[in-house]
C-alpha cells in the first residue's frame, strides 16, 4: 500500500466542527495541515476544482451570516456565481474543507468514516 498524500484540512480555528475533525485526525494519527481560510483565503482556481470535484451545493455554509446576507438572488445561482462568492468570501464555504493531492474530497464532519473511505 502506497503512503497517502498529505491531507489538507481548510477551515477556521474557532469552528467547533473543524476542532472536533481535527482531534479526530489526531486520534487516528493521520497527519494533516491545517489552513486557516480567515488568514489564507483559498485561490478562485483552487475553489474552481473543488466545486467542479463536489459541486457547488456540498460547499455552501448554509448556517453562515454571510450566507443568509446574499439575499434570495443566490437561489438561482450556477456554479460561476458560486465560485466568485466562495472567492469574494470564504466565510461561505462549509468547514471543514478536506482536500488531498490538490483534490477536494469531502466537506463537513458527520461521519468519520465518510471521510477515511474518500482518503486515498
Amino acid at each position: 500500500m502506497g503512503q497517502r498524500k498529505m491531507l489538507e484540512v481548510y477551515g477556521i480555528p474557532t469552528c467547533s466542527t473543524c476542532q472536533k475533525a481535527l482531534k479526530w485526525l489526531e486520534s487516528q494519527a493521520i497527519p494533516y495541515q491545517f489552513i486557516n481560510t480567515k488568514e489564507t483565503a483559498p485561490s478562485q482556481p483552487q475553489i474552481t476544482q473543488w466545486v467542479q470535484t463536489l459541486g457547488n451545493k456540498p460547499l455552501r455554509n448554509t448556517s453562515g451570516l454571510s450566507y443568509r446576507a446574499l439575499g434570495a438572488t443566490k437561489d438561482s445561482w450556477q456554479d460561476p456565481d458560486w465560485i466568485k462568492a466562495f472567492s469574494n468570501d470564504a466565510m461561505l464555504l462549509k468547514r471543514p474543507l478536506f482536500v488531498q493531492g490538490d483534490t477536494a474530497i469531502h466537506v463537513g464532519f458527520r461521519d468519520p468514516e465518510v471521510l477515511l473511505a474518500s482518503m486515498k
